[in-house]
């Protein structure tokens, strides 16, 4: 680890703009409202530095220093997709791994770039045990750099997140929830027997401040979002322009803000046109509710309107990471302002739009994706379709995971130990044997 020199940061409102005091907590929130927080850089100019991975980016990330993490997000130019969309710029995020591509996060997912940035915020700002809410590819990716920089951490996840139904069969597998290396003396792992993805976050929120466990913040955590953005700051440099579109499948629409704030800070640097992309975003019906919020003109979900009547959304969505029941929509920097300020576009796909999605882009640009990046594939095939991007747009795909059937092939993986199985409802007394 190196000490290093940080330029100042501060944290402003989205909606007053008054600086929001740092402490302890991932949480920054305007103590007048519901605003969303937003890092803002003493440096306003990016500079890349000599550093690893997406340290490279270190002047716009909340931290005094590196750790041993040397991941990032890599950009290319797509032909085999393109050609088959007839498009001539059309380019690729990839987050996962693909070692022909330099491509080498080992939890193949773009959620190992908000992981590493955190567990670095969280050592420096010395809190002892994080508690994180998953569905699957968050808990893969904290758990992996937890245990490499020695922070530990409580994981919640849902158990349809674990164990899947096998295809044309009643009975039960086990989902491969893998690390590439565990360490479990800094792990523990709760999940939840009968509830989904928001259930965990509810009781992550309700573990919050027990335990010495302190809630790792969601969408709320800048640094979770900075590290986020720096797909977009890759992508930029590798097409030395902000793009004319961006695609993205959203659960709780973290990555997408977080995109938003990195192009922000490109045209505040002024070395950039001041172009905004068109942010094109998708979620998995029938569970889709910031779309049918979006495309009834409301800032605010309506869950009767909005959401299916079930008692388990994953029992219904292929994507099951695109799952949570309470997204930062209508708060004030959330995705209906994001949507609002790039004219933004929401699209609904279904799960057999998925499965031909995950087919068509692992045969023509030969590597394997995830469903979630599937659900953007299919995405940016509607828009094609519909004209809202034209041949000659200049186009980034956020392929926000993949890799995974290389890297089982190049690794022997290790599997995500659970610790105890609880019910949604469980007491908070109740986990004090296990947590303690």
């Amino acid at each position: 680890i190196k000490e290093t020199k940080m330029g100042r940061f501060e944290v402003r409102c989205t909606d007053c703009n008054s600086v929001i005091t740092s402490n302890k907590t991932f949480a920054y929130q305007c103590k007048n409202d519901t605003a969303l927080g937003r890092s803002h850089y003493e440096n306003k100019i990016l500079e890349c530095k000599d550093r690893p991975g997406l340290w490279r980016y270190y002047d716009w990330l909340p931290v005094k220093r590196t750790n041993s993490y040397n991941g990032k997000s890599i950009t290319f130019k797509s032909s085999g997709l393109a050609k088959e969309l007839g498009l001539n710029n059309l380019y690729i995020s990839f987050n996962g791994y693909w070692p022909e591509k330099s491509a080498f996060l080992k939890t193949c997912t773009f959620k190992e770039l908000e992981a590493a940035v955190t567990i670095q915020y969280a050592k420096e700002k010395g809190i002892k045990r994080l508690g994180i809410a998953s569905a699957g590819n968050t808990a893969r990716s904290f758990a992996y750099i937890a245990g490499r920089e020695g922070i530990p951490i409580v994981l919640i996840i849902p158990w349809r997140c674990l164990w899947i139904l096998e295809h044309d069969s009643s009975s039960l597998i086990k989902n491969d929830v893998w690390l590439p290396e565990f360490n479990g003396e800094f792990i523990k792992t709760l999940v939840i027997k009968d509830g989904d993805y928001s259930d965990a976050i509810i009781l992550n929120n309700k573990l919050a401040g027990k335990f010495g466990i302190t809630n790792e913040g969601g969408v709320r955590n800048i640094a979770r979002r900075d590290g986020l953005s720096t797909v977009l700051l890759d992508a930029v440099q590798v097409m030395g322009e902000i793009p004319d579109h961006y695609f993205q499948a959203i659960g709780t629409g973290t990555g997408a803000i977080s995109v938003w704030e990195g192009v922000m800070r490109l045209i505040e640097s002024g070395e950039y046109d001041k172009k905004i992309p068109q942010m094109h975003l998708s979620q998995n019906l029938p569970f889709a509710p910031m779309v049918k919020a979006w495309d009834a003109g409301r800032r605010k979900i309506d869950p009767e309107k909005d959401m299916p009547l079930t008692t388990n959304v994953l029992d219904l969505i292929e994507a099951k990471v695109l799952s949570n029941r309470y997204p930062p929509y209508s708060c004030k920097g959330g995705v209906y302002d994001l949507l609002e300020a790039t004219n933004g576009i929401v699209y609904g796909i279904k799960n057999n739009e998925i499965t031909s999605s995950l087919s068509l882009f692992e045969n023509l640009e030969k590597i394997d994706i995830h469903p979630a990046a599937a659900v953007t594939v299919a995405s940016l095939i509607k828009a094609v379709n519909s004209g809202k991007v034209l041949a000659d747009d200049k186009v980034l795909l956020n392929i926000t995971g993949g890799g995974e059937k290389r890297l089982k092939k190049d690794m022997d993986l290790a599997e995500l130990k659970v610790d105890k199985f609880i019910s949604k409802d469980i007491e908070i007394s109740d986990l004090r044997e296990i947590l303690d």
